[in-house]
């Protein structure tokens, strides 16, 4: 089995992150959408490619000023280059599906900061679109809020990437590429640090 269908029975972690008009994924608008693929080899697991679109709200989407001031974002901008929900989506499922066949995966899991309001948003997308091949799990999630607090001590994401010795550039928080990728960076080190023990317990289990 490939290395990284092994390590999660055959699920493949997703880095995504979304930026929103609100807090309700049902009636806020999804503004952003990104991905980070995540490979492993000897040296462990790290971040590979990334995808980022900016998204067209829905019809009749709710947009709350105040999210929009933690984003700054501009959904009415002339030059904001977004897409419906729908091509959005397929952007990031085609490379999502494609790296299930090339590690031998049957699902993808998505991994987040506060992973249940991603997965929230992106369910709520994916409804509302009707899109029929979504190759995430639709209720099961890595939530590195979790993993930060356990192993680090932190659950803020700017203060478990200090933690961590992860660069940071504080202009770029809260847009999803950035989001996405330092959750990627942050999510690989997490596996990493944990990856003796796996082996230990996973050795004890085979009676090795």
């Amino acid at each position: 089995m490939n290395a990284l269908a092994d390590r999660f029975r055959g699920y493949m972690p997703v880095v995504i992150d979304v930026e929103t008009g609100g807090l309700d994924a049902k009636t806020d608008a999804l503004l952003e959408i990104a991905a980070v693929l995540v490979e492993r080899d000897e040296q462990g697991f790290f971040p590979c490619e990334e995808f980022a679109f900016q998204v067209e709200p829905f019809e009749g989407a709710r947009i709350v000023d105040k999210a929009l001031e933690i984003t700054g974002i501009d959904p009415n901008h002339p030059l904001r280059p977004a897409l419906p929900e729908s091509e959005a989506l397929q952007r990031i499922f085609r490379p999502v599906r494609r790296a299930l066949r090339d590690n031998d995966c049957t699902r993808a899991i998505l991994v987040g900061h506060n992973a249940f309001f991603d997965l929230g948003f992106l369910n709520a997308a994916v409804e509302r679109t009707g899109i029929k091949r979504n190759p995430f799990h639709p209720f099961v999630s890595f939530d590195t809020t979790t993993l930060a607090g356990v192993m680090l001590g932190q659950t803020v994401l700017a203060r478990a990437l200090e933690v961590a010795g992860i660069q940071q550039d504080p202009t770029s928080a809260h847009t999803a590429a950035y989001d996405a990728r330092v959750t990627a960076e942050l999510f690989c080190l997490l596996l990493n640090r944990s990856d003796p023990l796996y082996r230990k317990a996973t050795a004890r289990s085979r009676g090795t």
